[in-house]
């Protein structure tokens, strides 16, 4: 669906600049970007490289695993139906922490693991579980204390201070975790 409206985007854009007679200015354009998104991968190299180093000594110096512990609790809280011995729940634990450290590409495996995980407990396998829509909503909203791919991009960009959006990340993902919560107990409610 998604490529169809970029299509029409893309051919209304190109019907507007030949009936204004700007079509040389969109070849410009074009081949501008072209040149700047190859320049901006080549610069995310060195900081993407520095913060996937940095996570990689947070997991294997355990950091990432004291976190969570910190968080079982809470899971225990925010899952009530996936019991505490259950692989789900260290599923949930280590997906969550690793977005909450922003790791990225590796919260992703986690989250799928996390999934098929609690799908061994969805007892309709044709609809997702309450518990399965609260991880989609977390890992959606989650909290994230390090977001290392926009301070890599700010860095990348020329910014001097790449890493002055750290407070307003974390008071902005609090508030979306907050609200996604907030949502699900009142889906849940309905239910």
């Amino acid at each position: 669906m998604i490529n169809i409206i970029w299509f029409f985007i893309i051919m209304i854009s190109f019907v507007i600049a030949s009936i204004n007679g700007n079509l040389g200015e969109i070849s410009s354009v074009i081949f501008d970007s072209v040149i700047y998104s190859v320049e901006l991968t080549i610069k995310l190299l060195g900081p993407m490289a520095l913060w996937l180093g940095l996570m990689n000594i947070a997991k294997k110096s355990s950091l990432v695993n004291k976190i969570a512990r910190l968080l079982k609790p809470i899971i225990k809280i925010i899952f009530p139906e996936v019991p505490d011995e259950h692989p789900a729940a260290g599923a949930i634990v280590l997906n969550l922490t690793a977005n909450i450290m922003g790791l990225g590409n590796s919260a992703t495996p986690l989250g799928i693991n996390a999934m098929q995980e609690l799908q061994k407990l969805n007892k309709d396998s044709d609809k997702a579980s309450l518990a399965m829509c609260t991880l989609l909503a977390l890992n959606t909203s989650s909290i994230t204390l390090i977001p290392a791919m926009i301070i890599s991009i700010r860095a990348a960009s020329g910014s001097n201070y790449p890493a002055i959006i750290v407070l307003s990340t974390i008071f902005a993902t609090t508030i979306s975790t907050i609200t996604a919560l907030i949502c699900d107990r009142f889906f849940r409610a309905l239910n």
